[in-house]
This record gives C-alpha cells, sequence and structure tokens, in this order.
C-alpha cells in the first residue's frame, strides 16, 4: 500500500508502523474500517487546538487541559460538541495526562476490558497527532522490537550504516519527541521489557554498531498497558515499574455508567460496519449488562442471592462485542429489532469458557436467577433453545 512502511529483519516482530496521515491520502475515512483516533476525530482535535490558548508541554499538541476536554467531552466556545471518548472519573484521566507532561512514563493497568487501549491511542492523538507509534506486545515479542533492528540485505551489503538500521516505534518517538506506545507489556518476556529500563530511565538509546546513540527530543513519553488477570503474563520487574507512574483504570462504577459506554460503542460500531439500521434496544443492553455484573460480582445486584463467578473477565468491551453481533443477527437474519434471542448465544459464548466449571455456573444463574426474574422469560426460552 502506498504510504505504509514494513520494517525488514527482526525489528519488525510485533511492530506496527504505518503513518495514518499516509492511509488518509489513499483512502477516504468512510472506507477505513477502523480509522485512527487523529483521522477520525481530526475536526475534533483542530477545534481544540484554535481555542487552546493554555500553556502547552514542549511538542504538544494541545495543553493538558484540552487533552483532558478531549478525552472526556465537552463544547466548545464556537458551539462545536467534543464527544467522550472515555467515561469514568476526571481526576484519573488529569493524573494520567499530567504524568505523560513530566519525565514519567504512564502505565495504564487494569482487567482486560477497561479502556486502556482506548485511552492510551487517544491520550496519544490528541499529545502528539499520531497514536501509530506503537509496538504490540505478545510473547513473540523481541527486544529489537522496542530498540531497533536491521535491514539484513542491505547490512550485508553495506556493513552497518544509518540507511540500514530500521527504527522501531519507541526509537522514533524518541527522534520527534511524540508519545510511544507499548500495548500489553505483560505479555512480552521479562528481558525483553527491562529493555525499556535505560530509555525511561536516560532518555537515550545507544546505537553500539554505530558508536552513537540517540537521545529522546522534549515531548517524548511512553505509554503502557498491561493486566495481571490473564493467563500467560510475565511480572513486571522492580527496576521497570519505578519508571512507571501507574493509572489503574477501574470497571464503570454503577450499572448506568456502563450502559452508558456500552451504548455508545455499540452505535459507533454499527455505524463503522454500515448495518442497516436496528433500532435503539436499551432493554437488551441492560440485561447484557446486567448478567456481567452479576457474574463478575458473585451476586445478585439486590445482593439477595450469591452466585457462582465463571471463570472469564465479562468486561464492558465483552458486553459491546456480545451487543455488536447481536445486532448484526438483528440486521441481517431477524426483523431489524434487536431481540433476546439475538443476544443469547453471545452471552453465553462469552460465559461458558471453561466447559465444566463455567458450565455449572451458567446453569444455576440460568435456573436460579433468569427463570424467576419478570420480564426475561423471551430470554430464559433462547437460551435454553440454545442447549
Amino acid at each position: 500500500m502506498t504510504g505504509a512502511r514494513v520494517s525488514q529483519g527482526m525489528g519488525s516482530v510485533g511492530v506496527v508502523t504505518t503513518e495514518p496521515a499516509a492511509i488518509s491520502a489513499v483512502l477516504p475515512v468512510a472506507d477505513v474500517l477502523r480509522p485512527h483516533a487523529e483521522v477520525q476525530y481530526a475536526h475534533e482535535l483542530t477545534a481544540l487546538a484554535q481555542h487552546d490558548d493554555r500553556p502547552r508541554p514542549p511538542n504538544w499538541r494541545l495543553s493538558p487541559w484540552a487533552v483532558v476536554t478531549y478525552l472526556l467531552g465537552g463544547e466548545l466556545a464556537d458551539g462545536t460538541v467534543v464527544l467522550p471518548k472515555y467515561v469514568g472519573k476526571r481526576r484519573l484521566v488529569e493524573v494520567a495526562v499530567a504524568t505523560l507532561a513530566t519525565d514519567r512514563a504512564l502505565l495504564l493497568l487494569g482487567v482486560p476490558g477497561t479502556a486502556k487501549t482506548w485511552m492510551s491511542e487517544h491520550l496519544a492523538a490528541a499529545i502528539s497527532g499520531n497514536s501509530t507509534l506503537l509496538v504490540q506486545g505478545t510473547s513473540g515479542t523481541t527486544e529489537e522490537s522496542l530498540r531497533y533492528g536491521w535491514n539484513y540485505a542491505r547490512l550485508i551489503a553495506e556493513g552497518p550504516s544509518e540507511a540500514a538500521l530500521v527504527p522501531s516505534p519507541v526509537f522514533r518517538a524518541m527522534r520527534t519527541g511524540a508519545i510511544a506506545r507499548v500495548e500489553e507489556l505483560t505479555r512480552m518476556p521479562s528481558d525483553v521489557q527491562d529493555a525499556l529500563v535505560s530509555v525511561l530511565s536516560e532518555k537515550s538509546l545507544p546505537v553500539p554498531e554505530l558508536d552513537t546513540e540517540v537521545a529522546a527530543v522534549r515531548g517524548f513519553n511512553l505509554i503502557a498497558t498491561a493486566n495481571d488477570r490473564d493467563r500467560g503474563i510475565n511480572e513486571i520487574s522492580s527496576a521497570l515499574r519505578r519508571r512507571f507512574n501507574t493509572v489503574v483504570l477501574p470497571l464503570p462504577e454503577t450499572p448506568e455508567e456502563e450502559m452508558r459506554i456500552v451504548s455508545q460503542r455499540v452505535a459507533e460500531l454499527g455505524e463503522a460496519l454500515s448495518f442497516p439500521e436496528v433500532p435503539a434496544a436499551a432493554d437488551e443492553i441492560r440485561r447484557v449488562v446486567t448478567i456481567f455484573r452479576e457474574l463478575r460480582s458473585g451476586a445478585t445486584l439486590d445482593g439477595g442471592t450469591s452466585l457462582k463467578v465463571p471463570s472469564g473477565t465479562l468486561s464492558t468491551a465483552e458486553a459491546i462485542s456480545v451487543l455488536a453481533n447481536g445486532m448484526s443477527l438483528a440486521a441481517h437474519f431477524g426483523d431489524g429489532e434487536l431481540r433476546a434471542d439475538d443476544v443469547a448465544a453471545g452471552i453465553v459464548g462469552a460465559v461458558v469458557r471453561d466447559p465444566v466449571h463455567d458450565d455449572v455456573a451458567w446453569r444455576e444463574y440460568l435456573e436460579g436467577v433468569v427463570r424467576t426474574r419478570d420480564g426475561w422469560d423471551d430470554f430464559y426460552e433462547a437460551c435454553r433453545e440454545l442447549g
């Protein structure tokens, strides 16, 4: 694709280096399945920059105040409405933004589905205008993904040179004074994680093969995300953790807050995927949110019945996925209205991950709570038909 840069050599593992401006120059935003935040919300970022008269840290596109407004939403003096990107406590967002204005990196910690990646992307978009300086952590991520690699064809032909070096997203962020993102930090092996220690403490990256180093330009910082709930995670060393300020993102406090998040994201997904119009289904959204919250907490919302807790996280993100799939079923195979049988299969699939423990927990919940709950007969029958 024109405008896309693909790294060659060992530095390509787990690295995304596509420039959003190049993509938007080739494809209209409406044709891109998931535009980068700085492309999708370019009008909001432009309006905020025009009205932002507060001090900005070096190389920041917006002031910290404007970045918080971009994430939490608001209305500008000219009537421009900034949509909320994150629903939660303002103080958490302020702490995260204030951290990035210092020399400390930011670690967004929380269970899966608490919008860590979402916040990370929007913070980078608002501060640097580029959210694509991203390293995706996996068990196969190598140290070169965080530092640099080599184009081995040029390395063999020419020897070590600047032209043969393949910079990582962190390397590029240091050179340009931008925000780098490291997703799923705890998925990486511990020795790979520790490649960040010198970057975050010394703010420089040695390149011994060229007898030089890259010194971070003012404005450089790093956002990492991690969770400690999934299997297969690697602990963050104390040396690395000391280089971060940690902000823990909680699950939504109330059913109403979670419903608001789910409704907003489901509507955005429906528009992005060009679903035929499906009328808003507040009842089904409330039902999915209620089921997930009760099974997560191990008790019904009124506290009257104790429940077995399934092994899955049953996060807000999974609730969004269940409802988006239900909308697709309703639009393409139903009568255009979201009903209980459109979401039943998605809920069962999200809850029953372990065929032994989770199946028992789900059947007890179905027979002990759902069957006797007023107005839930249609959902009970839909689940029973699934077996």
